[in-house]
């Protein structure tokens, strides 16, 4: 697939990335080259491969999802500048209109 200068003229502004003409000339190259080594994979016989989904064959070991209270509320708040009975206390930020 060959690209055309407008193609990477629109890719350019949609990336917003400004190219001088030697510049824009080199892109074209290396998305020529990108483009034509993907091409390729067109040529092979891919027939019972499987989509690669993850790079190692282990899986995410996730914990079980349950409730738990891991600290409680006078060890969160004792640390705390201004606190009151159960809560943290902040200055206003916004004023009443």
């Amino acid at each position: 697939m060959k690209l055309t200068r407008d193609q990477i003229e629109k890719l350019a502004h949609l990336a917003r990335l400004e190219f001088s003409d030697s510049e824009m000339d080199e892109m074209m190259n290396d998305l020529d080259k990108m483009l034509g080594f993907v091409d390729r994979i067109s040529e092979l016989d891919l027939k019972g491969v499987e989509p690669l989904i993850y790079m190692n064959p282990e899986v995410d070991k996730l914990r079980e999802d349950k409730a738990e209270i891991r600290i409680t509320k006078e060890d969160a708040l004792k640390n705390a500048p201004n606190r009151d009975t159960d809560y943290f206390r902040f200055p206003r930020v916004l004023k009443d209109s």
